[in-house]
């Protein structure tokens, strides 16, 4: 379905909306290259922690913005996998604050075990990292299949720190006297966002936003802006 878009409102978000769905087509063949060719090439797995320390600096100041634009997984999510998804509604469960701690502690904790048994080689460090590539992204792409494309996205350990020490800057605003209630913003949303329940506060806090602009470009009135 098409809308018309208010050029005065919208053309710059309009922009930006295309390029990062070009960045993340860009991106997405990194995950299939390190999971494909790093069991022989491991320090390709040190993209793994590139990204990690990318989306951990970037939480502090944007949220999950670098999880919804700039990271490699997340474009497969977004591009591929909604090819094969059902596109369920996400478990409420994974979306749970204690759940998602737990599988940050646990995921963290492994790694840091697997690499300590060996610590001084860094091919063995970038073995690790392809190897908790291959496990989480095999989970992503089975939950994505039953349910969402970004299931795996709502309880990322590295989403789940970004959305911790920045989700709560800059966030999206609603106006609820011009929203028509379509719920086609939350039709769109690539997190599955309860996006419509902020109307009477007019904020919608969820930190769990990736600062894409998918709802923004979905909304017919323009209800849905960023603070400037």
């Amino acid at each position: 379905m098409t809308h018309r878009v208010n050029p005065s409102v919208t053309r710059y978000t309009l922009w930006k909306n295309q390029r990062r769905r070009w960045v993340q087509w860009a991106l997405a063949p990194i995950v299939i290259l390190v999971i494909a060719l790093g069991w022989k090439y491991p320090y390709l797995g040190y993209t793994v922690p590139v990204v990690m320390i990318l989306g951990m600096i970037g939480g502090i100041f944007r949220g999950r913005y670098v999880c919804g634009n700039l990271c490699p997984r997340g474009g497969f999510f977004d591009r591929i996998m909604p090819l094969a998804s059902r596109v369920q509604a996400i478990p409420v469960i994974l979306r749970n604050r204690v759940f998602r701690w737990l599988v940050f502690a646990a995921l963290m904790g492994v790694m840091v075990w697997r690499a300590s048994l060996d610590p001084a080689n860094p091919e063995h460090w970038g073995r690790v990292f392809w190897l908790m590539c291959v496990v989480t992204t095999l989970i992503g792409v089975v939950l994505a299949f039953f349910f969402h494309p970004r299931t795996w996205c709502t309880f990322c350990p590295i989403g789940t720190v970004q959305a911790a020490v920045g989700g709560h800057r800059g966030q999206l605003r609603l106006n609820a006297a011009t929203c028509r209630t379509c719920h086609l913003c939350e039709k769109v949303c690539p997190m599955n966002l309860p996006i419509l329940t902020h109307q009477a506060t007019g904020v919608v806090n969820e930190p769990d936003c990736l600062r894409c602009s998918e709802c923004v470009l979905a909304c017919p009135v323009q209800s849905l802006t960023w603070p400037e």
